[in-house]
């Protein structure tokens, strides 16, 4: 039976989470933990029908959310919106995009489009809510990485150099941002059953290389990166920042 004091570590009472991508996927399974946890959400992406219903469900369950819309690409929206939300607490970037094929035939939009969404959008966003973690000498700066952060594959060019360069602006950060009590922190999921790799969940080939891969032996829900996502944003975490924490069923420690 865990204690009181156990039980606050990972309290999120009087915290504000602003989640990027927050509708579906892994972004509303991580809103729903911090919510979960205590704290108000705030529910981000360019569908507003798409956030009110996923903001509709989370409040039959008496859980505390907001919505925020605007496209992370787009840094006018940005600079109108996020100021007026308020104090926030907790970033979670998670918002994504894809875009596959050889890097002979990718354009400057399916490459740009890419990185601005994963990175540029978490420096914009970063610049705007670390004046007042500082000023409060308390935040968390949460992104969502991949195993692509680390590990090469073909024909996702773009999306390497994102999460790649987006583990280290979260390094660098972390270090920038240590004295003023702010931790940085990236999660990296494995093979989800998400939106973004429906073409690969159609796929018997892919499917087999994920059995032979993956030690766990499946894809992973959404729900399965709750409890990393809620632990980086809780106290319980005060003293980790600048780390990728892999939620991949073991594939990153499998050499074969």
């Amino acid at each position: 039976m865990s204690s009181p004091q156990h039980a606050a570590l990972f309290d999120l009472t009087g915290r504000v989470a602003l989640v990027t991508g927050g509708s579906r996927g892994l972004g509303a399974a991580m809103a729903v933990g911090f919510a979960r946890a205590g704290a108000e959400v705030i529910l981000n992406g360019r569908d507003q029908a798409a956030l009110d219903r996923q903001a509709e469900a989370m409040r039959a369950e008496g859980l505390k959310v907001r919505t925020a819309v605007f496209d992370v690409c787009d840094r006018a929206a940005m600079d109108a919106v996020v100021p007026g939300l308020g104090p926030i607490d907790i970033l979670m970037h998670n918002a994504g995009h894809q875009h596959r094929g050889p890097v002979e035939e990718l354009s400057d939009e399916g490459w740009y489009g890419v990185l601005d969404t994963h990175l540029t959008a978490l420096f914009r966003l970063s610049r705007l809510l670390v004046p007042g973690m500082k000023q409060r000498r308390r935040g968390k700066i949460l992104a969502i990485g991949s195993l692509a952060s680390d590990l090469g594959r073909g024909t996702i060019t773009p999306y390497a150099a994102a999460k790649g360069g987006l583990k280290m602006f979260i390094r660098a950060l972390a270090v920038e941002l240590g004295p003023h009590n702010v931790q940085c922190n990236a999660i990296g999921p494995g093979w989800f059953d998400t939106e973004i790799n429906k073409p690969l969940l159609n796929n018997p080939e892919w499917l087999a290389t994920v059995k032979r891969r993956c030690p766990a032996g499946r894809y992973a829900q959404p729900e399965e990166i709750t409890g990393t996502a809620v632990f980086l944003a809780s106290p319980a975490s005060d003293f980790v920042s600048g780390q990728l924490i892999f939620v991949d069923g073991g594939v990153t420690a499998n050499m074969m």
